[in-house]
């Protein structure tokens, strides 16, 4: 009854205009009071450029500040430990990690095959400065097992670092928080991605202590987007060094003398004027998410997501022949509320992911289709072979590349997937309704060309 109140009262818009949304991972779902809240402090208020002491800009500072210091309160970062430094969302607090942290010849960069595409990109920064650099193979589940035989010990004179996500936004699958302290024990600071897990899972950064903690306010309550945050250990930060500086990083610039003092605190990295106004709605979702409970929310959500499993594993066309190929656990255990699969012929073969994408959009259901921008997790889900891969990388020409044609080259390989996503406002309706659009699918023959071939899983 609780959210099924909360539905009717936040989230009116989907119910009148017959939406079906389970695309939570790839963004959130904002309530009408944090809208209204805003608006009225919009209305109210004045607000100038925060970069400065006259009223309106003092105003400003004072939003930001408060901004912060909440977050400090949701996560329990206390502020002897950590900073909280905006950025454009999480990917952005990702490429300032790759492009400021201390990197030599000498570094090693660890990471899980299953992580965003935005953690992948600080393989680069990396890279450039002669770094190793290896990634942690997954399960048949899309789990890494042995990590404590996988993640070696590291020189703690140099800088390594260790990156995985809390949630995988591909398969869903929940990485253990315990890793953090095993790596930091093997002599490796730790970049936690918490982007797909905040929304519905608690973290307290007073328990677990990663150096680096990406998040996206829009992920987590909808509104507002373009504003993400960095949520570093003050003892990492001042190790770190920043390629450039600009407006509101520095506390002195000579052009004369070419020279500059930058912040001392996480100003230091927050380049030019922050988004101000977006950021003074950021407590609003926090209160909306408090009001209504993180548990009560990863409750609600985990009771879905079984519910979800179950729907679809559960079709079968008329010969016996299991309507759906899932990509991770069948379960619940140690697992969030995004799953991703495939939806099968009746004689063994997938369908292509743009078939199932454009009934879904007919019928008002928003899922999402491809890799997810989590090209690790795929790879292993798909079953690729990094030698075949790299033969197709390698061979087709990169100005006429199409997934198509990576497809062909890959002996017909499967080159995406569907993923739905719960979130705090889905009902067992919506869920009825992508079961109804996975079962309509029953004894169905594709035309030819719509088909992709089924992966020989093996455990690895």
């Amino acid at each position: 009854p609780q959210f099924d109140d909360l539905r009717a009262r936040e989230f009116t818009r989907l119910d009148s205009a017959k939406h079906v949304y389970l695309d939570y991972t790839g963004g959130g779902l904002y309530a009408e009071s944090q809208i209204r809240a805003h608006s009225e402090l919009l209305l109210k208020e004045v607000f100038g450029n925060p970069h400065s002491h006259n009223p309106t800009s003092l105003a400003s500072t004072h939003n930001v500040e408060a901004a912060r210091q909440r977050i400090r309160q949701f996560f329990n970062a206390n502020s002897t430990e950590y900073e909280v430094i905006f950025t454009l969302n999480a990917s952005g607090a990702l490429k300032l990690i790759g492009e400021s942290y201390p990197w030599s010849a000498s570094s090693h960069f660890f990471l899980t095959a299953d992580n965003h595409n935005s953690v992948n990109g600080i393989r680069e920064f990396a890279q450039s400065h002669g770094a190793s650099i290896k990634y942690l193979p997954l399960n048949r589940d899309l789990r890494t097992q042995n990590i404590e035989s996988l993640l070696p010990d590291a020189d703690c004179t140099h800088a390594n670092l260790f990156a995985f996500p809390a949630q995988s936004n591909f398969s869903g699958v929940k990485h253990p928080l315990e890793w953090i302290e095993l790596a930091h024990s093997k002599g490796y600071d730790v970049l936690l991605d918490a982007a797909a897990y905040v929304p519905t899972n608690g973290l307290d950064l007073g328990a677990i202590h990663p150096d680096f903690t990406s998040i996206s306010f829009y992920k987590m309550f909808g509104f507002p987007t373009g504003v993400g945050a960095l949520i570093i250990r003050k003892e990492v930060m001042h190790r770190l060094q920043r390629p450039w500086f600009g407006g509101g990083t520095v506390r002195f610039v000579s052009a004369q003398n070419n020279t500059r003092l930058l912040a001392n605190s996480g100003e230091a990295f927050e380049d030019g004027t922050l988004n101000y106004l977006s950021i003074a709605a950021i407590p609003n979702g926090l209160d909306f998410l408090n009001s209504v409970g993180i548990e009560n929310i990863n409750h609600h959500v985990m009771t879905l997501t079984e519910y979800m499993l179950y729907g679809i594993l559960n079709l079968y066309h008329s010969n016996g022949h299991p309507l759906v190929q899932l990509y991770g656990p069948r379960e619940t255990t140690m697992r969030g509320g995004t799953i991703a699969f495939n939806i099968t012929t009746p004689d063994g073969r997938l369908i292509e992911m743009s078939v199932i994408e454009e009934r879904a959009n007919a019928r008002n259901i928003s899922v999402r289709t491809g890799c997810f921008c989590n090209p690790g997790a795929a790879e292993f889900a798909f079953d690729y072979l990094p030698e075949e891969a790299y033969h197709c990388f390698t061979t087709l020409d990169p100005d006429q590349f199409t997934i198509r044609q990576f497809s062909t080259c890959m002996n017909n390989l499967p080159v995406g997937a569907i993923r739905a996503s719960v979130g705090i406002a889905s009902n067992q309706h919506d869920l009825d309704e992508l079961v109804n659009l996975v079962a309509s699918f029953k004894d169905f023959v594709p035309e030819a060309g719509q088909t992709w071939r089924l992966p020989q899983l093996e455990m690895r």
